[in-house]
């Protein structure tokens, strides 16, 4: 029996332990499973990479970028990323990949015309983001991070005037902000100053539309869930596991 797994903490309400086991089924695929493996610490996933038969994991919050000194290599998109979601276990090495910025970029250019060279927000500064941000380099728009705490390279959500929402007509979240159970909690930006030109994104797609995307769809805002990126990457992770 192959096995593959998924990485993170905690795991309490997992996409891809019911993605993969549907697919197993529904594709009679006999000789894998598909297991959560929640560890406290990154250092814990030394015991998961002895786990029998392992041939493949997948990396979620928060270890995305913590993971990645724990691995033998990284392909090229995984190295410009900086993080890591997929891992696949090749001739006795751990080698990582970044399965994200097939999803994202896949799940977004259905929804927005990247020759529209809108400005954007990255809403979080987490592992996902990053698979975002060279998304967005990759198709040439132009982006902030937003986050609770200033930098050189980052607004704090207390920075977001109107001007800045007005200019940035695609807004991204990467955060678990309105994530299952907490589902009223919300990116604290100013939703007033949304219009009809914006498109929401939300990285989350547990509920199916977050209260980010509600007001966003308040104001007349195109919105966008994760689900689809979540499938794209899956499946995407599927292929490299059986290369």
């Amino acid at each position: 029996m192959r096995t593959f797994g998924l990485i993170g903490f905690p795991l309490t309400h997992s996409f891809s332990v019911n993605y993969f086991t549907d697919k197993f089924q529904q594709e009679h695929i006999a000789d894998a499973e598909y297991l959560n493996f929640p560890i406290e610490m990154i250092e814990n996933v030394q015991q998961v990479f002895e786990t029998e038969n392992l041939c493949g994991l997948n990396v979620t919050i928060p270890y995305k970028e913590a993971i990645i000194p724990f691995l033998d290599e990284l392909d090229s998109t995984a190295t410009g990323v900086g993080a890591v979601n997929t891992v696949v276990f090749r001739n006795g090495k751990k080698i990582g990949f970044n399965t994200d910025v097939f999803g994202f970029e896949t799940s977004l250019v259905g929804i927005c015309n990247p020759d529209n060279k809108t400005k954007a927000l990255i809403l979080g500064t987490g592992g996902s983001s990053k698979a975002v941000a060279y998304v967005l380099k990759k198709l040439g728009i132009e982006f902030q991070f937003v986050s609770r705490t200033q930098n050189e390279n980052t607004l704090s959500y207390t920075d977001l005037k109107p001007q800045t929402i007005l200019e940035h007509q695609l807004i991204i979240n990467t955060t678990p902000l309105g994530m299952f159970p907490e589902i009223l909690a919300a990116p604290d930006i100013p939703y007033s100053f949304i219009t009809s030109q914006h498109v929401l994104f939300d990285l989350i797609y547990n509920p199916e539309e977050t209260e980010f995307l509600k007001r966003g769809k308040q104001q007349g805002a195109q919105t966008k869930n994760g689900l689809e990126m979540l499938q794209l990457q899956a499946e995407k992770s599927w292929e490299i596991w059986n290369k």
